[in-house]
């Protein structure tokens, strides 16, 4: 099942294997048990100190358990067959099994060794989904480190009918002990907190108490990560304070117009991000919300921004790159069945309605994408545009068009989202040109139509547009002295990934001119 490239790599990987690990099968007769055994035969030809066994102990299948010999509570277990984006869970999990260590934070590991308490996870993933790999590789490190925590990380595609009697509607979802825990990307630091009612407070005091930046850099987008370089690179004290490292970027499935890469992933580029800033000395405080702005009183003076957490962050420039999030309809019944069958990414949730029927709302590139590649999965496509015509560019339009399983509906305004209580079962629209209302039934719903700029939480601090952008000028500043904003959260036009690079080094650059020319008596804070 691997290529010689692929299975080459893998084998420079499992020279890391320190302690022998089994691989224990349980299959059927089905083609998916053979190929699962097929990739566990080849895994185990790679490494002197992997084994593989078929067991049938589990009632999954296709499923395999990854143990440490002679230590029977180091395991992992797969549902599924992880390749896709599950290849680097799978590689991550034989190494992490077989005692190669964690590059996680010190203090988290060992918070999850002291966890008290018995927690049985199991995780519903797509090989699509480019989410599902940090929930799925979190959890399987907490299965290693501690005894008391197991992992089963299941191919929703391949379990349809556990998918449909658990009501699973989207990925990743989360069950610990047989009780829904969480939907949506998590991280290690945010399932510590779930499950540690202290993590929290022990983050705000550690944050509190650092000492104030010369640039504090809020948001860790691509505007966020090329301010944070740039800044770093003067020399000067930099920190970064971000709700989730790489932001929309890690929502983004294909890129093919970043220039000089012919093509990448959203989470590959945000990881390649995170690694660069981090090869300088930059303060990164991951999974943190800013909720109020509060400028210097006088120029030169400190900037303070605080935190959801109650903590409170100091600094000479404040550099704002929050980024944008999906823009929601705000039709009655979107709160109520979100992640019941109202979605916003294809490409995660895409696989769970598998011969269902679906609409896409919106007939823009990401609406008309989303439809294509949903067209190929599910069992019929409706799209729906509010404008005349669709928006998207003619090679997008005509390959839709080209698609039977297809419905476009124009000059249509989705009204509400209907549904049985559980999930979703319709929508009803309205033609904008009869002024006469229409019912679709339905399974699901992905919407598409926009972003919205994550700015509230500055309406009293900065200048706004009607948009809610963050008003700036040709050096990036706001209107407040100090105060500097960068990225898809701006006025500045064209929400693409290079133009928020250039706009975020841009920023850098003019929060350290700022700095060196303020008078020298304004370099020391009067509170």
């Amino acid at each position: 099942m691997l290529d010689a490239s692929l299975k080459q790599q893998l084998q420079a990987y499992m020279a890391n294997i320190r302690e022998p690990i089994e691989l224990l099968s349980s299959l059927d007769d089905g083609p998916k048990s053979a190929e699962l055994a097929g990739l566990l035969d080849e895994i185990a030809s790679l490494s002197d100190k992997v084994s593989v066994a078929r067991t049938d102990d589990d009632a999954r299948r296709p499923s395999f358990l990854i143990r440490r010999v002679g230590a029977p509570d180091v395991a992992v277990r797969f549902a599924g067959i992880p390749l896709g984006h599950e290849f680097t869970s799978l590689v991550l999990a034989l190494l992490q099994v077989g005692g190669h260590p964690s590059k996680a934070a010190p203090e988290l590991l060992d918070q999850v060794r002291g966890l008290d308490g018995d927690y049985h996870f199991e995780t519903y993933f797509s090989l699509s989904c480019q989410n599902c790999p940090d929930i799925v590789q979190a959890l399987n490190l907490m299965s290693v480190l501690n005894p008391r925590i197991t992992h089963t990380a299941i191919d929703g595609a391949l379990f349809q009918d556990e998918v449909e009697a658990r009501q699973v509607m989207a990925v990743p979802t989360i069950f610990l002990n047989g009780e829904t825990f969480g939907q949506g990307r998590m991280e290690l630091e945010q399932i510590l907190a779930k499950l540690d009612s202290g993590a929290e407070a022990k983050a705000a005091e550690r944050i509190a108490a650092k000492d104030p930046f010369d640039v504090l850099v809020i948001g860790g987008g691509p505007a966020g990560a090329a301010a944070a370089i740039y800044a770093a690179r003067k020399g000067i004290r930099t920190g970064v304070a971000a709700e989730r490292f790489g932001g929309q970027v890690l929502d983004t499935m294909a890129i093919e117009n970043f220039i000089s890469v012919t093509h990448t992933e959203g989470p590959k580029l945000a990881a390649q991000l995170e690694q660069h800033v981090k090869e300088y000395d930059v303060d990164i405080m991951n999974l943190q919300r800013a909720e109020e702005l509060i400028p210097a009183k006088r120029e030169g003076g400190l900037h303070e921004v605080r935190l959801a957490n109650g903590a409170s962050l100091k600094a000479r420039t404040v550099i704002l790159s929050t980024g944008a999030r999906w823009r929601q309809m705000g039709v009655p019944g979107e709160d109520e069945y979100r992640n019941k069958g109202v979605a916003y990414c294809p490409h995660c949730d895409g696989p769970l309605y598998k011969g269902k029927r679906v609409a896409v709302i919106g007939g823009g590139n990401s609406g008309v994408e989303a439809a294509i590649d949903l067209a190929g999965i599910v069992a019929h496509v409706t799209l729906i545009e509010f404008d005349a015509e669709l928006r998207a560019d003619a090679v997008l339009q005509r390959k839709l068009a080209s698609l039977p399983s297809v419905r476009i509906i124009t000059s249509a305004l989705t009204t509400e989202v209907l549904g049985d209580g559980g999930k979703v079962t319709g929508l009803s629209y309205k033609d904008r040109n009869k002024d006469t209302l229409h019912q679709v039934e339905l399974e699901g719903i992905f919407v598409q139509i926009g972003l919205v700029p994550n700015t509230e939480w500055l309406s009293s601090a900065i200048s706004l547009s009607r948009r809610g952008e963050i008003e700036v000028d040709h050096r990036g500043e706001t209107s407040q002295p100090g105060i500097f904003a960068a990225g898809d959260c701006t006025t500045v036009p064209y929400k693409q990934i290079v133009i928020a690079m250039g706009e975020g080094s841009k920023a850098a650059l003019s929060a350290f001119d700022y700095m060196i020319r303020l008078p020298a008596e304004a370099e020391v804070e009067v509170a």
